[in-house]
């Protein structure tokens, strides 16, 4: 059996930045997303593999905005 949601590897998560903004991203392991709150976006995370295209991330709801 597979785990449903693998872990990012730390070292990547170290070096990922913002694709937006540059900015950092801070992971959220429940929701499988590493979100920039610069730029409002969460990138999702599917089978281990951050996607870091823009088109592909979910508007942050203004409950989640800092």
């Amino acid at each position: 059996m597979t785990d449903r949601n693998p872990d990012v590897d730390p070292k990547l998560l170290e070096i990922l930045v913002c694709p937006v903004t540059k900015g950092p991203l801070v992971y959220d392991r429940e929701k499988q997303e590493l979100v920039s709150h610069q730029a409002g976006l969460a990138f999702p995370i599917r089978e281990g593999m951050p996607i870091m295209l823009p088109d592909e991330a979910r508007p942050l709801g203004d409950d989640e905005q800092r």
